[in-house]
Parts: structure tokens; C-alpha cells; sequence
């Protein structure tokens, strides 16, 4: 008797832990759909919910950084919203937000936000859900520049290519540019969007292709200050280093791994061995393939990592990876072969490149060797939770003061010494110290080279840096170099204009 008693009150026992163990799971499962993802599901572009209150809701205001409305909400004749830009030099940056398409650009990136389906405050996005009024729409203000975006995109005019405008202390991003643009109020109004649509899709240019971040190209002789940041920080050269082969191998060609690299001879310099500034000014594939051999594969993939390469950018739109080699060989840094580490180490080879990245390689050294990451989101505003300032993201020191010092005094040479500025002709700021660098990316075949610059201004204390890329727009000094020297020089005329 006592043993039946013993088994039957084993099996309630076991029956009440399964039960209290089956309603854990249960309410923990509740919970962490209710709580934890609760926020995750209301707030997703594919809720029904929230796709019928995009259909009757106005969406917040992007503006520029001085207010200036960019993008904003407009009603059909039913009733229905649908966005409209202010004009199609900033379609690559704000994007475009479909009832048909879905959502591109600043207006997927603040999606939520600017729907006003996620608050400003935690406690407060929390507690919407007891709120009879829970949308609050937020305006998003950018750290664009209306003028300067524009001005970009008139510079490269029918030209396909891109333009990054960055403060390098703040990474606020003033201008991002590419072009073809496209008309992003055709596609955002559901009357006009498919006929929209179709025709940018077949558009042989690619006008739907934001280039400044999801572009990639060789990127010639600008990756040269990859390789002067690399090969300092490793101690592998120095400022004063030179290399005697280096006037002969100009007019004989360099021998790597019974490979030939070519350079066009520099008359100017004579038979002058070149240090980092003078390689610099000259823009001498020769001694540069030398430092990078002299820096190894390693050094060079690794310093390139800390700049950004070989993964997305942090940023507020997406951005394509550059790499510095495909990667997989068996030299180091996953380099195929000594020739592939000369050629890449001025640009060529298996080397490419978003113009985002390389304003960041320019910012870098004009930031004293401190990469910013770059940012679009200033500050976010709504009726009733005020305004919201967005942080900073953060920075990280690159290469020290002294290396970032060396190589921006080889990119004054490039801009403002007597031989740099037949390479970087219209680059330099009148009044203003301009450092840069030029470059022309071969491409192979009979077409034009990709024409690239990159930049900083005042050289002795950088407000803005800049990437220029041309596709096949010819030498560097020829179109990208005088593009960005405009560019700047509006930027300071802008800022003397404001007082």
C-alpha cells in the first residue's frame, strides 16, 4: 500500500513539473514575442499593419543640415501618401520610399522613424503600445549640404561617376554624390512608379546605382597613400627612403618575378632617386611598387583593414567592401605573387575601391591617422518627444601623428609643388594649402582610364576631404583633379558667405 502511495505521488509530481515546465516555455515564449521582439514586428516594413499606415500616414521630413525640407509627403485625389523629393541630385541619398518597390536610401535606413512606430525615448517606445495616439512621426535632419550636393552633381554633369564631401573631425558626410541620378518622385507615386521604374531599369547607364558607395573601381595612383600608410607604419620605408634602381627601371621597367612593371619616365626628375615626396609629386609607379614590396603583403592588407577594407562600412546605407587583393594566394596578405603585390601596391592589379573608402583614406590623414566613420543622421524631431541629437559614431586611430604627418606633406608636393601641379592641375584652393593626390586607373583595352582624386583642405588643419571619380573621364589631373578643386573652393566661398 505504502508503495503504491509512493508511485502515485512520484507521477503527480512529475505531472506537476512537465505541466509548470510546458507553461514556462509557453509564457517565456509569449514574453519574448510580446517584449523582446514586440518592437522588431511592429515596426517591420512587411507588417500589414504597418503597410496600410504607410498608405494613410505622411512620413517626417529629411532636410538638409540647414533645414532645408529634401524629401516630404504628399496625398493622392483617395487619400493616400506618397513621398516627393525636391529634386533628383539627392536620389541616391535619401532614396525612395514605394508602396510598389519598398524603400531605398535614408528612407529605409529611418524607416521606423519616420513612420514614428519607434520613439526617442526608451522608456517611452516601451509604453506606445498603451497610448492612444502611438505614431509619432519624427523629421530626420542630415548632415547633407542642398548646395554642395548639388554642386556635385552639376560638376560631373553627364558623366557617370561619384563625389564624397566629408568634414574628416566629425565624419558628417556634406555631399554624396553619383550620377546618373534618377527621378526618385516618379517611382515614389504609385501613379507613375512601374512606367518610373521600367525605364531606369533599362537604362543602360545604371541611373539606380548609388557609385559613391556601392561602386567599385580600380582605383590607379590614389591607392598610393594606402601604401605610404602601410609601409610607414610598419617601418618599412621612411620619408627619406629611395631607391637607386628606381631612375633606370622608369625607362627599362621594374623585374619582379621575371614580370616587367612599367612607368613612364618623369624628365623633370632626371636620373634623381625619389623619396616619399618626390614619388609622390611624381606620382612614380616604380618606386611605389618598391615600397610595397619592401612593406609585404601583410602590412599592406592589414593597415588597409583599419582604414576599412575587406568589409562593409559602418554607415547608414549599404555599402560594397573594397579589397586591397581577392585574397586566397599564398604569399602574404593573400596575395598571389610578388607582381600582383607591386601592382596593387600603386593601384592596379586585383585592387578595388568605393569612392566612400577612399574619402576615408583622405580623411584619415588629414584627421592627424584617426579614421571617423562617416554619418548621414544628425538629429531627429517630433511633435511630441522634442528632438533627439544622433551620436557621433566612433573613431579609431589608424597610424600615428607622424606617419599621417609624412604622407600629408607628400600630398601638399602632389597638389602645390612645381612638377605635383602638372598632376593635379585645378585642384588647388586659391588662399588655401590643398593637399591630394591624383589618379588614373587603367582599365585595359582601347577605352579611357577611370580619372580619380582624393583630397583634403586646409592642409594645416582639414575641415572638408574629398573622393572624385570619374568613370573613363582620362587622366586624374585632367578631370577629376580641377571637379574637386571647385568643389572645395565652394565649400570655403559657402562657409565665407555664411560670415
Amino acid at each position: 500500500m505504502s508503495t503504491g502511495r509512493a508511485g502515485l505521488a512520484g507521477s503527480i509530481v512529475r505531472t506537476g513539473v512537465a505541466l509548470t515546465l510546458a507553461f514556462a516555455i509557453l509564457a517565456g515564449g509569449a514574453g519574448y514575442w510580446t517584449v523582446v521582439e514586440a518592437q522588431r514586428l511592429a515596426t517591420a516594413p512587411d507588417n500589414p499593419a504597418v503597410m496600410a499606415a504607410a498608405r494613410r500616414l505622411p512620413r517626417g521630413l529629411i532636410e538638409d543640415r540647414f533645414g532645408r525640407w529634401i524629401a516630404r509627403s504628399a496625398r493622392t485625389d483617395t487619400g493616400e501618401t506618397y513621398r516627393e523629393y525636391r529634386d533628383q541630385s539627392v536620389s541616391h541619398v535619401v532614396g525612395y520610399a514605394s508602396v510598389i518597390y519598398g524603400m531605398t536610401g535614408l528612407e529605409r535606413a529611418y524607416d521606423a522613424e519616420l513612420r514614428g512606430v519607434t520613439r526617442a525615448d526608451p522608456i517611452a517606445d516601451l509604453l506606445k503600445k498603451f497610448d492612444p495616439q502611438p505614431v509619432d512621426p519624427s523629421d530626420l535632419r542630415t548632415s547633407i549640404d542642398l548646395r554642395l550636393q548639388r554642386a556635385a552633381v552639376e560638376a560631373l554633369g553627364s558623366d557617370p561617376g561619384a563625389v564624397v564631401l566629408l568634414d574628416p573631425r566629425t565624419g558628417e558626410v556634406l555631399a554624396l554624390a553619383s550620377t546618373p541620378t534618377y527621378d526618385a518622385s516618379g517611382i515614389a507615386n504609385p501613379a507613375t512608379a512601374r512606367a518610373t521604374f521600367a525605364a531606369h531599369e533599362g537604362d543602360e547607364r545604371q541611373p539606380l546605382l548609388p557609385r559613391a558607395t556601392l561602386g567599385r573601381y580600380v582605383p590607379g595612383s590614389v591607392f598610393k597613400i594606402v601604401t605610404a600608410l602601410a609601409g610607414l607604419d610598419a617601418g618599412a620605408i621612411a620619408p627619406d627612403t629611395t631607391y637607386p634602381d628606381q631612375p633606370e627601371a622608369e625607362r627599362a621597367g621594374l623585374a619582379v618575378s621575371g614580370f616587367r612593371i612599367r612607368d613612364g619616365h618623369h624628365p623633370q626628375t632626371g636620373s634623381r632617386p625619389l623619396d616619399l615626396v618626390g614619388a609622390t609629386e611624381a606620382s612614380c609607379n616604380i618606386w611605389y611598387a618598391l615600397a610595397g614590396l619592401d612593406t609585404g603583403g601583410q602590412a599592406l592588407t592589414e593597415t588597409a583593414a583599419e582604414l576599412g577594407f575587406g568589409e562593409a562600412i559602418p554607415f547608414e546605407l549599404p555599402v560594397a567592401s573594397s579589397q586591397v587583393t581577392n585574397g586566397g594566394g599564398p604569399a602574404p596578405g593573400g596575395f598571389s605573387d610578388d607582381v600582383e603585390l607591386a601592382s596593387a601596391s600603386f593601384g592596379q592589379g586585383e585592387t578595388f575601391v568605393t569612392p566612400l573608402q577612399m574619402a576615408l583614406v583622405a580623411a584619415t590623414v588629414a584627421n592627424g591617422g584617426v579614421l571617423v566613420q562617416p554619418r548621414l543622421g544628425l538629429a531627429l524631431t517630433s511633435e511630441r518627444t522634442g528632438t533627439r541629437e544622433i551620436g557621433a559614431s566612433p573613431s579609431a586611430r589608424v597610424v600615428g601623428e607622424e606617419v599621417a604627418r609624412a604622407v600629408r606633406d607628400a600630398m601638399v608636393a602632389a597638389v602645390e609643388g612645381e612638377l605635383g601641379r602638372q598632376f593635379t592641375a585645378g585642384a588647388k584652393v586659391p588662399g588655401v594649402t590643398t593637399a591630394g593626390k591624383s589618379g588614373t586607373a587603367e582599365l585595359g583595352g582601347s577605352g579611357e582610364p577611370h580619372s580619380w582624386f582624393i583630397g583634403f583642405a586646409p592642409a594645416e588643419a582639414p575641415e572638408i576631404a574629398i573622393a572624385v571619380l570619374v568613370e573613363r573621364g582620362g587622366r586624374g589631373g585632367e578631370r577629376a583633379a580641377p571637379l574637386a578643386g571647385d568643389l572645395m573652393a565652394r565649400y570655403f566661398a559657402l562657409k565665407e558667405e555664411a560670415g
